[in-house]
């Protein structure tokens, strides 16, 4: 029996250790190194945004910015007792509860009779508290008096993915950030990084693929990624990759709007019969011919290419086909798209419906002709 090697994944692997690393999130890197610089810390941080954009990865590593007994340039210098015990998981400073499953009165009183003790090492005790807004109405009521008056050395960082659920009276007494989603150009040039580390070859439309997928989330696109190598090995292909996440590739859309242009509707029909056997349900292929036809208009203008979140070789397959279409061909495909995605949800028989709408796009592109 061959011995398994300890694999550890991307997401854990690759995890940003400073400021510098973090991902399309530089708002709010700037604002907490500046905060640390000019020695302004508030006592209550709120971390608010989707899934995966680095809120519990920006807690940690300003927590640990913040007990260095020597930062360079605001950052933790990762070679002092407070910076090695945290980097070893011994750390007494900085304390994680995860609100989803501490969320009763008594952990909250738990963990407001253990903010009193001072740290024993460094200058501040950070209380991270994910998923906040999981905890019951009378835990948060229990929380408002010790955020409202910490002891000095006591910060708390609380991370959230539904702000709208926060009490008013928490958000009073925090200094709110809002992390954005994460840009395809931003996971992209992160995954080359990764994968070039790992020896991983990749073409432009796997790793597109990928971070259009993850929608946003680096640890989701850190997750696809993985998948993906497991799937295809060291070379990754956007016709593999798009097998092992189970979505159409960028070829099926490239190849259907060419039929349509063409009038085509056999060659049409045909290919989507291809999708359905595939296993791709006839809901999915229309949405995503929706995206396409909106990319494709996207890449008509200049000033509107910002939009069209794809990169490198892919973006001049975009601009080549969209230069073959007519902007009002377009319009009409959007719209009759958009109708159909109504339609299509609650229609008895989805695959007719997707045909005749097929039909009808190689009718108007004739038209427009």
């Amino acid at each position: 029996m061959v011995a398994m090697e300890n694999f550890v994944v991307s997401a854990r692997k690759y995890r940003p250790a400073t400021f510098s690393l973090v991902v399309g999130q530089d708002h709010i890197t700037s604002t907490l190194k500046n905060a640390i610089a000019r020695g302004q810390l508030a006592h209550a941080y709120l971390f608010c945004g989707p899934r995966g954009v680095g809120k519990t990865t920006c807690a940690r590593i300003f927590a640990k910015a913040i007990n260095c007994f020597s930062p360079v340039n605001n950052e933790a210098c990762n070679e002092c007792e407070s910076c090695r015990s945290f980097n070893e998981g011994r750390s007494f400073n900085i304390h994680e509860l995860d609100a989803a499953s501490n969320n009763s009165v008594e952990d909250i009183r738990s963990l407001t009779d253990q903010v009193r003790v001072p740290p024993q090492v460094g200058r501040y005790s950070v209380y991270i508290i994910d998923e906040v807004h999981m905890l019951s109405a009378a835990a948060f009521n229990a929380f408002l008096k010790t955020l409202e008056e910490p002891p000095a050395h006591a910060i708390f960082i609380l991370a959230t993915t539904e702000k709208h659920k926060i009490i008013p009276t928490i958000l009073s007494r925090c200094q709110i950030f809002d992390f954005n989603r994460i840009r395809v150009e931003d996971s992209v040039a992160y995954l080359q990084f990764i994968a070039e580390q790992e020896g991983v070859t990749y073409d432009d439309e796997s790793l597109n693929l990928i971070a259009q997928k993850a929608d946003g989330g680096m640890r989701d696109a850190l997750s696809m990624f993985d998948k993906a190598v497991s799937f295809c090995g060291q070379s990754l292909s956007f016709r593999e990759v798009a097998r092992s996440l189970n979505v159409l590739d960028y070829d099926t859309y490239f190849t259907t709007v060419d039929t349509l242009m063409a009038g085509d509707y056999t060659s049409a029909l045909l290919l989507f019969d291809r999708v359905l056997a595939s296993g791709f349900s006839a809901q999915i292929f229309m949405a995503g011919l929706g995206q396409h036809m909106r990319d494709l208009l996207m890449c008509r203008d200049e000033k509107t290419m910002p939009l069209l979140e794809v990169t490198g070789t892919l973006l001049q397959r975009y601009r080549t086909q969209a230069a073959t279409c007519d902007p009002e061909f377009l319009f009409g495909a959007i719209s009759l798209l958009a109708q159909l995605d109504n339609i299509i949800r609650t229609a008895t028989n989805q695959r007719l419906t997707v045909e005749l709408g097929l039909m009808k796009l190689c009718r108007l592109s004739q038209k427009k002709k």
